[in-house]
């Protein structure tokens, strides 16, 4: 499904399923020069449980126009300019590295447009390494190769799926290979500079849950308790033999942790 915001052709994932305006709002931020893709193995069965979702790209990613936005402030707005051209009052909010900071970010600005918040895969910054923000500068196959190397846990490194024939290291880093020119540099900076997540936490009024990766060496779990001591309802999941990329390395353990959320 596509909508303009802010002049721009915008694409979502639904979940194969056609919107319910009469059903709460679900809407899933994606992390650094990825897309609503790798939301694929949990957006249909969230919308199939009664929720109208929205997988959304981000501008100048996947299928979205635009220009890719420069800062985490400017991607929350642009979240809120995506509800009100989707005709959305108030949603669950859902996001994933660099879109749970988005999320934190827009949780902490607008507090009355969330139902609820979750946060996967953050930390209170996330700084990147030089090697990493330098090859993706330079739009170089390394930078893609970094985020798989440190992104992908040990036990997805070495296959055995619950998706038959998905392969995770090749699947992220093909992810990663397609972002246009200077789009995961964009991302990664953006990140790397936003120092806002523990002041938006204070300000965060709505029931959040954290979902995060034992093996997670690129947002340490024990990095995020900050944020979550700063709000006042709080639930943490821990995934066991996971690392940052958990939708597609753990979809299910993942898609039990939000259908007990959501």
């Amino acid at each position: 499904m596509d909508f303009n915001v802010n002049g721009n052709s915008v694409h979502t994932a639904t979940g194969s399923r056609a919107i319910n305006r009469d059903e709460p709002a679900i809407i899933l931020l994606h992390g650094a020069g990825m897309d609503r893709t790798v939301w694929q193995l949990q957006t249909r069965n969230i919308a199939f449980m009664g929720r109208q979702t929205y997988a959304v790209d981000f501008p100048g990613h996947g299928r979205s126009k635009g220009d890719p936005l420069a800062s985490i402030p400017e991607m929350a707005e642009w979240v809120l300019a995506f509800m009100d051209a989707a005709k959305i009052e108030t949603a669950t909010i859902v996001g994933h590295s660099m879109g749970a900071l988005v999320a934190i970010e827009f949780a902490g600005k607008h507090p009355k447009k969330l139902n609820k918040l979750c946060l996967m895969g953050i930390a209170e910054t996330m700084p990147v390494h030089p090697y990493l923000l330098a090859a993706a500068q330079r739009n170089e196959l390394l930078g893609p190769e970094l985020i798989v190397y440190w992104g992908v846990g040990e036990k997805a490194q070495i296959g055995g799926h619950p998706q038959s024939g998905l392969w995770v290291h090749g699947a992220t880093k093909t992810l990663l290979d397609l972002s246009g020119p200077g789009v995961l540099f964009n991302d990664l900076a953006a990140c790397n500079v936003y120092e806002g997540a523990l002041v938006a936490a204070k300000n965060v009024t709505c029931e959040t849950h954290f979902i995060l990766g034992r093996d997670d060496k690129m947002t340490p779990a024990k990095k995020a308790k900050s944020l979550a001591d700063a709000i006042r309802i709080t639930e943490t999941k821990i995934i066991e033999q996971c690392g940052h990329m958990m939708m597609t390395e753990r979809p299910n353990q993942v898609y039990d942790a939000l259908v007990e959320f959501i």
